[in-house]
């Protein structure tokens, strides 16, 4: 196993079966490419969805989760490796340390807070490494447009706006997450 990227996306499914395909979709191009999953190591949503596709297919799967969610019966125990850790702030830093590159997939507040997360360490150097977003059927345009307001409004720059990737086509994404490295 050469690269591990970790994903964050929803611990639901949403509301559309383009999630769904989407995360199994990613999870098989995963196993394909011979990428490892870093993920929030839910069974439960896109989150279980994608663990569950890339274990039937032989992939390699690691989750972070923190004992207080595992707790809730949530935890995937049937993955490669579970590291139960303490604090959300614990699963961040160690995903982050895990992985070679961040996608983020249609979620909710947890997946934005994530992807921000990792998207300000680039900001401020403290990684090198590529953030994407998987943009499942405009999933998330809005943010998009938000973010070019910031550009337009002095807040971010351009150069800093171009350093997250975004992509509908899973495979599109991935070839330029792992050529960025």
């Amino acid at each position: 196993m050469n690269k591990r990227i970790a994903v964050f996306c929803g611990s639901a499914k949403g509301s559309r079966p383009e999630y769904v395909q989407a995360a199994e979709s990613l999870g098989e191009l995963f196993v394909r490419e011979n990428i490892g999953l870093v993920y929030g190591g839910g069974s439960i949503g896109l989150m279980g969805v994608m663990a569950d596709t890339m274990m039937a297919l032989g992939g390699e799967v690691t989750g972070v989760i923190p004992q207080k969610i595992f707790d809730w019966e949530v935890g995937h125990t049937g993955i490669t490796h579970l590291h139960v850790v303490q604090s959300m702030h614990e699963r961040k830093a160690m995903m982050a340390d895990l992985s070679d590159a961040f996608i983020a997939m249609p979620g909710g507040i947890g997946t934005l807070e994530e992807i921000i997360e990792v998207f300000t360490w680039l900001q401020l150097g403290y990684h090198h490494k590529a953030c994407g977003f998987l943009n499942v059927g405009g999933y998330f345009d809005h943010l998009f447009a938000y973010f070019d307001h910031m550009v337009r409004e002095g807040f971010l720059s351009a150069a800093t706006r171009d350093l997250v990737h975004v992509s509908d086509s899973a495979s599109s994404l991935l070839s330029r997450l792992i050529t960025i490295r």
